[in-house]
């Protein structure tokens, strides 16, 4: 048996199981031995089978005397019974569905069994179901009817089950793998200077433990080894990506500080200290001769596109160098391209980057571009200098081309193989999460200089996650909110208060309001499809909305499955006060910004995750009007009530972030597939001090060994791993 072997030819496998290992992507013997536990049962009494009481929770030794495979009375399901015996008595086994442990298992085996014991006695002898079983070599000693395992398993642990496959199935098959002496095949790649610093346990140690663990402290040192070995590997690569970043050639961005005032004093509201800071440290980071690499973190409403843009304005001003000769010429821009997740926030972002480069006596002549799937756009028109036209790709492509547009907006569209920039200066990604990062790099990576990149994101993201999935970025935090906000009122709304809500919202869009009505569906479940979703959908809330509760107000709808021409319509009427209530899926969630829209209303919430609730709610921040967020809720759950309070105690979106972690647990953390990290890697997202230590070993290794031509078997682990998408 090798690591790298299929398991297929070492296990008597059944279709059932061979699905329920493709679900769970274990292909290998390697795959199944890192398969961790999730966690650990507890502690049994370990009692003589003659002292054993009726529905006690027992662990006990005995011999098999007895053991074979049958079917049931009802139904006729495969199982597997037997017995087994000590000086004391005998104790009935039945394993139902999982008739191969007859075949694992002989006559005379001395044996450890773990299980709940029936109410009633069957021909004068309890009975065990569905036991874990396990071979020992010796029965321990008793004494007054217990008994003392020296050495053999206290802890056993429980894996996560797919249909066809049990939790059994992976103990056995983990205690196959030891016995096969595979254990020498693994090589130790942490270096054992850090492992002796941090107190961690080898890897052939740490493989024992976290599978057999002998006592509860076992375990938590092996799940604390392969967490930190998780964040470090992820700490290495980013801090690799930091290195050759720092090789590459970039465009010097000058600024000067008068422009920028002049430029953003034209905006139609005054900058926080926050954004003032952002803006200053964002083009210090560009005056380098290689490019940066910056994270913009900020709540919805705090101004990240203000930034943006006078960061855009800075770059325009500088005129491109001749990549030939390397001499600055005196004619043309540098250029940006900025990337978003939707067509609906693109072209927001474009009207928005209009209105601020209109009439600015520092950036006249300044054209401004914007190409989506369905669209292509430049301002300024020649016909009318004040409104931008419509034109064709094969137009726009050849004027970003030649560096006549220095601005370009758009979606996933600009990073198709025909786009090309002259000159290109700055990369923009909003709501960058969004991005995998491969798609990063394919804008970052078009041109021979490579470009500064600024990442932006609303969304609320735990410090130590931070500093884990986005180790290669510098971060710079907007944690002010423009003057004038008010807080927003959010409220949990039970099914008792629906109808005084309902009033309130009437009362709000009498005043000239809008409102939000989020819900967690489109249409209507199917009512004879097993395991159907029951939550509210767009369309049937809509009109019973309208039937119902608010038949004097327009309502209209807005979700994915529209087309573009028709989110843009629905979208433009709802902009300009022709709609009153917009009831629509989570296709809000990002960058929809409607000044006069103060109310949110979200049904399902316990059906969303907490960063998710919050950039919703983020939407009616808009304006220095009261805004309010309605929480619709039909949940008894504690937990789930309990989670929805955070919304209205924490008093920002990172404060929010860390008690969703704290309250929700690191293996349900809402993104963790996104991140590509896996529920015990999640574990060590809770504890700053290991990730930070991670961090701290990680650059210690690059920066002596960028290379890792000394450290070879961190090289051989990183190239193996699978690749990880960090967003």
């Amino acid at each position: 048996m090798n690591l790298n072997d299929e398991i297929k030819p070492h296990f008597k496998l059944g279709d059932k199981h061979n699905k329920a290992l493709h679900k769970l992507k274990i292909k290998t013997i390697r795959d199944l031995l890192f398969f961790f536990p999730n966690h650990y049962g507890e502690s049994f009494e370990q009692l003589k089978i003659g002292n054993i009481l009726a529905g006690a929770k027992v662990t006990t030794y005995g011999q098999i005397d007895h053991l074979e495979i049958g079917k049931t009375f009802h139904g006729r399901k495969p199982i597997a019974k037997g017995s087994i015996f000590d000086e004391t008595g005998k104790l009935n086994l039945i394993w139902f569905s999982q008739p191969y442990i007859a075949k694992m298992f002989k006559v005379g085996d001395l044996v450890r069994i773990e299980g709940i014991v029936s109410n009633k006695k069957t021909g004068n002898h309890f009975s065990v179901a569905n036991p874990k079983i396990e071979k020992v070599s010796d029965i321990p000693i008793g004494q007054s009817g217990t008994l003392f395992a020296n050495n053999q398993t206290t802890l056993h642990p429980t894996y996560s089950e797919s249909k066809g496959i049990t939790s059994n199935w992976f103990f056995y098959a983990i205690q196959k793998i030891f016995k096969s002496g595979i254990l020498d095949q693994i090589e130790e790649s942490i270096p054992e200077e850090i492992l002796k610093k941090y107190n961690l346990p080898q890897i052939k140690t740490a493989l024992i433990w976290i599978h057999n663990p002998k006592k509860e402290s076992d375990a938590i040192s092996a799940r604390k080894r392969f967490a930190f070995e998780e964040i470090f590997y992820i700490q290495i690569q980013k801090q690799i990506q930091r290195f050759e970043t720092k090789k590459l050639k970039a465009f010097k961005i000058k600024s000067n500080s008068k422009e920028i005032k002049k430029f953003t004093d034209n905006y139609p509201f005054k900058l926080t200290t926050a954004q003032d800071l952002a803006i200053k440290t964002i083009l210090d980071d560009m005056q380098k001769d290689f490019p940066m690499s910056r994270l913009l973190e900020g709540d919805v409403g705090s101004g990240k596109t203000a930034v943006a843009a006078a960061t855009v304005s800075a770059v325009t001003n500088n005129k491109p160098f001749n990549q030939k000769t390397g001499e600055k010429q005196n004619f043309g821009h540098l250029q940006t391209a900025y990337m978003v997740p939707t067509e609906i926030l693109a072209k927001q972002h474009f009207e928005n980057f209009i209105n601020y480069f209109k009439k600015k006596e520092n950036q006249k002549g300044i054209q401004i571009g914007l190409l989506t799937g369905s669209a292509c756009y430049k301002f300024p028109s020649k016909v009318d200098s004040s409104v931008p036209t419509k034109i064709s790709k094969t137009q726009l492509i050849k004027w970003i081309e030649s560096g006549e547009i220095p601005i370009l907006i758009g979606t996933h569209a600009l990073i198709q193989k025909n786009v090309k920039f002259k000159n290109l200066g700055l990369v923009i990604i909003d709501e960058q999460h969004r991005f995998g990062t491969d798609q990063r790099k394919k804008l970052a990576q078009k041109e021979g200089f490579a470009p500064h990149l600024l990442s932006m994101t609303a969304t609320p993201i735990p410090r130590t996650l931070s500093l884990t999935i986005y180790g290669d970025l510098d971060l710079t935090i907007l944690d002010q909110m423009p003057t004038g906000r008010k807080p927003i009122i959010t409220e949990i709304v039970p099914p008792t208060k629906r109808d005084e809500t309902y009033n309130k919202i009437r009362e709000e869009i009498k005043n000239g309001r809008q409102a939000y009505i989020i819900c967690p569906r489109i249409d209507e479940p199917d009512q004879n499809k097993i395991n159907a979703l029951y939550a509210k959908s767009v369309k049937a809330e809509a009109t019973r909305l309208k039937k119902k509760i608010f038949s004097e107000m327009n309502i209209d709808i807005l979700h994915s499955k529209m087309t573009t021409k028709e989110k843009d319509e629905v979208m433009k009427k709802f902009e300009i006060g022709k709609t009153d209530i917009l009831v629509a899926t989570s296709v809000v969630e990002v960058g929809v910004n409607v000044p006069n829209a103060t109310i949110m209303v979200i049904e399902g919430a316990e059906r969303f995750g907490l960063a998710q609730l919050h950039q919703l709610r983020g939407r009616v921040i808009r304006s220095n009007f009261q805004a309010y967020c309605y929480i619709f809720t039909d949940s008894k759950s504690d937990t789930s009530i309990k989670r929805l309070q955070a919304l209205k105690t924490a008093k920002n979106g990172f404060e929010l972030a860390e008690l969703d972690l704290s309250l929700r647990g690191s293996g349900e953390l809402v993104g963790r597939k996104q991140w590509g990290i896996s529920d015990i890697g999640m574990e060590a997202i809770k504890n700053i001090k290991m990730v930070e230590a991670a961090q701290i070993e990680a650059k210690y290794i690059v920066e002596k060994d960028p290379k890792l031509e000394i450290y070879k078997t961190i090289a051989e682990k990183i190239k193996n791993k699978e690749k990880i998408h960090f967003e």
